[in-house]
Parts: structure tokens; sequence; C-alpha cells
């Protein structure tokens, strides 16, 4: 797959979330398969204003090119001038926000407000693509409302526009992310647009993710949640996407192993307190669906310190070996 210029040797993504995809998770997901990956959504604004927390959000590994930094804002000039930045600190893609459905996002008319006004969609992405020479990508919702599913008319601005692919979350922003991804609008962007199109949502599995293709025609996959507490699924959908057979299912020490070597990573990249607060959201993702995981995720959300915390963990461990 190309994007611009640039070449995309397996169409497996993982898609940009809050809290979650951050450089230490992008960097294991990309080990396991992914063909790029995104970063959490980053203010156009405060990368302007030269913000030192927002520009931090804008690391990359040496080893996790191709990576994408997601920028949101509703301003044209502000986020040609962001893209720029994003472009001059190393990303091979910057892509733009028109799907997060927060309030308070939402309030400041950025993120998925932005697919009730297209016309001011379509002056961004014209203005962002014309600011760089790295490929610009969009990302958003199904729509606003089941009353307002108008993907596919956004799709064909972007690509009147230049932008070189689409990612669509098969949810409106009235779902957030109840229910069930509508994989069938996705289906209708790709009849409607020549540029590459991604579908997100609800892939869990490989399996997940080869039906997504398979009934949408969509030309890759972004994956969300699927991926949290699971970067092993990028692995799972690289051998299903090249015809491999299904990989074994993960070990009590592989996940554990996962788990240190994250929480090691996290450390090492914002520090221990830091580390400690957002690994909790972490571990609870990878021990879902294990015994004692609601035990367990408790004593972790109390753990006061990093020894603490992988004492817990040791000891779980072992429980879960007998």
């Amino acid at each position: 797959m190309e994007l611009g210029k640039l070449k995309i040797a397996v169409p497996i993504a993982l898609a940009p979330m809050a809290g979650v995809t951050d450089l230490p998770f992008r960097v294991i997901c990309k080990e396991q398969g992914a063909g790029f990956t995104v970063s959490e959504m980053v203010s156009a604004k405060a990368l302007l204003y030269k913000n030192v927390k927002t520009f931090a959000m804008l690391s990359i590994a040496p080893n996790e090119n191709p990576v994408a930094i997601q920028l949101f804002g509703s301003v044209p000039q502000e986020l040609a001038q962001a893209a720029k930045i994003v472009e001059a600190a190393g990303a091979d893609i910057v892509d733009f926000n028109m799907g997060c459905p927060v309030h308070k996002i939402v309030a400041n008319g950025e993120g998925s407000a932005l697919m009730r006004k297209p016309f001011l969609a379509a002056d961004i992405f014209k203005a962002m693509v014309e600011a760089v020479q790295i490929p610009v990508t969009v990302k958003m919702r199904a729509g606003w409302d089941d009353d307002e599913k108008n993907a596919p008319q956004i799709a064909e601005l972007a690509q009147k526009a230049g932008i070189a692919a689409v990612t669509v979350h098969g949810r409106t922003r009235g779902q957030f992310y109840s229910g069930k991804a509508d994989w069938q609008i996705i289906k209708t962007v790709k009849e409607n647009v020549d540029i590459p199109v991604f579908g997100n949502g609800d892939v869990f599995t490989a399996e997940d993710g080869l039906k997504l293709m398979s009934t949408t025609g969509c030309d890759g996959i972004m994956v969300g949640r699927g991926a949290e507490g699971n970067p092993w699924i990028f692995a799972q959908l690289k051998a299903a996407w090249e015809g491999k057979e299904t990989l074994p299912a993960v070990t009590i020490e592989e996940r554990f192993a996962m788990i240190g070597r994250h929480f090691k990573d996290l450390i090492a990249f914002k520090g221990e307190q830091v580390a400690v607060r957002e690994m909790r959201h972490h571990a609870t993702a990878y021990i879902k669906g294990l015994p004692h995981a609601a035990a367990y995720k408790n004593k972790l959300n109390q753990a006061t310190g990093v020894e603490d915390f992988l004492k817990i963990l040791t000891e779980y461990e072992q429980v879960l070996k007998g």
C-alpha cells in the first residue's frame, strides 16, 4: 500500500487512543507487526503555544517508523502550522482527528463536531495538505448520529483536497463507543473514493479483521480498543492477512513478560510516578478475562510504587500458574 510516496508494508495500523498510544505502547505494537502506528491526539493550538508537555507527545522512537502523529483543532491556519511542526519532528504521516466524541473536544467545535461542518473540514484538509510534504490522512466517524451519516461525503471532500487516506470508525458520535460499528458505511466510503480506506471498529480478533476487509472491501484495518492489553493482535492479523497458520495462544508467561516490559518502558519514558499511575490502566487491560482479575485490579490500583506494583504482578502470575 502507498500513502502518497510512503510505502506501508502491512495494511494494519494501531489507531490513536488518548492515554494509550504513547511511544512505549506504539513501539510494542510495531514490534508485533503493525504496519504503522498513530499517536494520541495532539492539540494543534498547544503546539503553537509551545506547550512543553504537548511537544513531548511528538517523541518518536528510532525503530518506530512509519508513525503518524494525530492533530486535533478547528482552525485551518493553526492546523497547517502544527502539521509543519509534526513533519519537522520526524513523523511519516500527519493524521487529522474528526472522530473524538468527548464533550470538551466537541464543545470546542473539534473532533467529531467537524462531521457537522464539512466545508470547514475541507478547508482544514486543503491547508494541511499544502503545508507539508508528508502524507496527510483523516480519521472520522460514520457521522454525527443515525440521521447524519455523512462519512462518504466527507471522504469525497478529503480526496478532492489531496488527503492520502481516510479511516472510518463505523460508529456515530452519538454512539460514542457503544453498540455495534456499522461496517456498511465503511463499504460505502470505499465505493465512493479511490484513495485508501481503513476500516475501524469492533476488531478484536484476526477473524474480525479479515471479515471487516472482506465485508467492506476496505484497503486496511485500524485497530483501537482491540489492541489494549493485546498487542499480539497485530501479529495475529499480519499472519492471517499473509495467509499463514493461526498463531498459538499467548501464554501466561508471555503475557506477564509483556506487562513487565511495558511497565519498564513507561518508567524509562515518563518516570516512576507517572508510570505507576498509567500502568494501572494498561495492566487492567492485559489481565482482563483472567481468573481473579477483579481482585488483582483492585490491588494494582492501590500499589504505592514500582516495587509494590511488580510484587503484585509476580504474586498474580504465580497464582495463575498454580
